[in-house]
């Protein structure tokens, strides 16, 4: 569908986007996942047509780009910032893409209503100018802005990054059944790692201008292939050589090595022996965060800090200075 062939783009003498070689296929929702300044929505500016980079080709559907006009590459773009017109109602900020195309303005109007249903904005809220919605309607409207024209294929620059952390889960799911309404194959852009594992068929993590790892999210979650996609994706604690040791000596043999850099993720730490297998640390209880469904809680073990969670249960949990015991099998550590 989308295919990106060793892509490089610069700003002056600065190579911001290296090398880049990605395929995204029809129907898929595929997010650009990573940091500021990481390269992922230049390379969304670059599939959308804002930018030429410097070498490389792009195709869709075989068929090579690069010289296509904005206009007639047929992508929709939604904005961070919306980008809508601030002195136009609802229904005239839908309906300007279809009215720039010369339809008909019966055409117009069942497109314009239609693509509202979709979006849930009532008929009373598109005859609202968009200075009268909040920030998630005004978001839908984006949304119903860009598929309006029936895009054949649509992105997203992190489009919900302006709404407050409730809405925008609320819009996480709209946005997904959105996309699988329409069949859409959508490029998505975030630094946000839980928008992109709730939301993406595949995600490409970025770094540095160049992509670490692509993946679904259970890929990138369970089988981080470097050291950058196994912090970055979800919260790990770094295992000290100590720790290593002693999961060695535990099993009677060298399974772990003693000169890598060690990783396990919070909910692998167990607090009771869940599995055979499993290591038996002493700790010591350094920390406590009450997070209402669980309780996180940091140990000193050996010479490594490491963390864990446990749900809230309404009874006694442990506190700071408490001596613990904490489980985790070798098979979970990731080592690099």
């Amino acid at each position: 569908m989308i295919k990106f062939e060793d892509i490089q783009v610069k700003y002056g003498e600065t190579i911001v986007v290296d090398n880049l070689n990605l395929h995204i296929k029809k129907g898929e929702f595929f997010t650009l996942l990573g940091a500021s300044g990481c390269g992922k929505t230049t390379t969304l500016r670059a599939l959308a047509g804002f930018l030429t980079p410097s070498k490389g080709k792009i195709y869709v559907d075989g068929k090579e780009i690069m010289d296509v006009p904005v206009e007639k590459r047929g992508i929709g773009v939604i904005f961070q910032n919306y980008a809508l017109f601030p002195t136009m109602s609802v229904y005239e900020n839908i309906a300007f893409g279809l009215k720039v195309r010369k339809l008909k303005k019966d055409e117009i109007d069942k497109s314009v209503k239609n693509v509202a249903d979709m979006v849930e904005l009532s008929r009373e809220q598109i005859r609202k100018n968009v200075s009268q919605l909040s920030g998630g309607q005004q978001q839908r409207v984006a949304i119903a802005r860009a598929l309006v024209n029936n895009p054949y294929i649509l992105l997203l620059d992190e489009p919900l990054s302006n709404l407050d952390a409730k809405l925008r889960k609320q819009l996480r799911i709209e946005l997904k059944r959105i996309q699988q309404n329409f069949h859409i194959t959508s490029v998505y852009v975030t630094h946000d790692q839980d928008e992109a594992l709730t939301l993406s068929d595949r995600i490409a993590v970025f770094n540095n201008g160049k992509i670490e790892q692509v993946g679904t999210p259970n890929e990138l979650y369970n089988e981080a292939k470097t050291e950058y996609v196994c912090n970055f994706i979800g919260e790990v604690s770094r295992l000290g050589t100590e720790v290593i040791k002693h999961v060695n000596k535990v099993h009677g043999e060298n399974i772990l090595r003693e000169d890598a850099n060690s990783y396990i993720r919070t909910e692998k730490v167990e607090i009771t022996r869940v599995m055979e297998g499993m290591t038996e640390l002493e700790a010591e209880v350094i920390n406590r965060e009450f997070y209402g469904t669980h309780i996180m809680y940091t140990y000193k073990i050996l010479d490594s800090t490491i963390k864990s969670f446990v749900k809230e249960n309404g009874l006694p949990g442990l506190n700071i200075g408490d001596k613990a015991k904490v489980y985790m099998n070798p098979r979970y550590i990731m080592q690099y």
